[in-house]
């Protein structure tokens, strides 16, 4: 499949799923959102993927590029194109969706145990999922479910980690795609985020780096990739 991921800053791309596209035999392309790089013709993919980013949904003032990208999203969604975005991308495609993204009361960094729904388990895509796994998270906004979609993730500081609408459509609020060397280049270049007083919910860069769940979350990422790709051809 001819696959197109979209990016927002250098230090976030698409970590693991390189890996999977290359061993699946997909071919992946890129448009970098930061050096205003052209997005493809519609009919050039047969999958999206959204990265994450440290800016909002509304700072189109400091970053004018969101308005063609959101505007790409709602084409891509509407062609039935697979969409699926991570963090930032889910938010965007939420927002392109009607739904709102809100600030949360403090923002969630670090390896937390996230619960797969019911809904999630008991459907095609995600029935091999376990009940309760643990994630990377980092993000300080969160999605409203769209009309119509189905949440299928949550964790304890946010109820809303993902959502699945039409088969061709998935937001997940986590990151899964993650790498060690990937998420020490983003911890690098965000080192404001542990400058302070400690949050709640924000670990220590020293404790994300050694956490050892790298394995299975690429274990699980690639298998629902695999099946998203396919689910209703």
């Amino acid at each position: 499949m001819k696959i197109h991921y979209l990016q927002h800053v250098p230090y976030e791309g698409p970590g693991y799923i390189q890996h999977w596209a290359r061993q699946q035999g997909h071919g992946l392309t890129k448009a970098r959102l930061y050096k205003n790089e052209i997005l493809p013709p519609l009919e050039m993919i047969n999958a999206l993927i959204i990265m994450g980013g440290p800016m909002g949904i509304t700072d189109e003032e400091e970053y004018p590029w969101l308005v063609a990208e959101k505007k790409f999203i709602e084409e891509c969604i509407t062609q039935k194109i697979k969409v699926f975005g991570i963090c930032l991308g889910a938010q965007l495609m939420a927002d392109v969706l009607g739904a709102k993204v809100i600030t949360m009361p403090e923002k969630e960094i670090g390896w937390f145990p996230l619960e797969w729904t019911i809904n999630a388990r008991s459907h095609p895509l995600l029935d091999f999922v376990p009940a309760r796994q643990t994630v990377l998270h980092w993000h300080g906004d969160m999605f409203q479910i769209p009309n119509g979609a189905v949440n299928i993730a949550s964790s304890t500081f946010c109820k809303n980690q993902g959502f699945l609408k039409d088969n061709h459509i998935l937001g997940l609020q986590f990151h899964m795609e993650m790498t060690r060397k990937s998420l020490n280049r983003l911890i690098e270049n965000s080192q404001k985020e542990f400058s302070g007083t400690a949050a709640p919910y924000t670990q220590r860069a020293k404790t994300m780096l050694s956490c050892n769940h790298f394995s299975e979350n690429h274990r699980i990422l690639a298998q629902l990739l695999n099946r998203f790709l396919t689910l209703g051809a």
